[in-house]
């Protein structure tokens, strides 16, 4: 996954806490990370583990680079 920023290196919890439509964005495709507690996993390997297919993948890796480059903008 080619994430904007080197977000994806961080914490899902430190992702999530920055950027919580990333949070909505995930929630969309049944990715439950805003519900977890610990939140240690690396954002990059967050959409891997749950198998949801390259297609998938890469749906999320697009909508996530859209809206982190629109927040970069303003």
């Amino acid at each position: 996954m080619e994430l904007v920023g080197g977000i994806g290196e961080k914490s899902i919890k430190e992702v999530i806490e920055e950027h919580p439509k990333v949070g909505e964005i995930l929630g969309k495709h049944e990715i439950g990370c805003v519900e977890c507690s610990i939140g240690t996993c690396q954002f990059k390997e967050v959409v891997k583990v749950h198998f949801l297919g390259d297609e998938v993948e890469k749906q999320i890796e697009e909508e996530v680079n859209s809206y982190l480059s629109s927040v970069e903008t303003r």
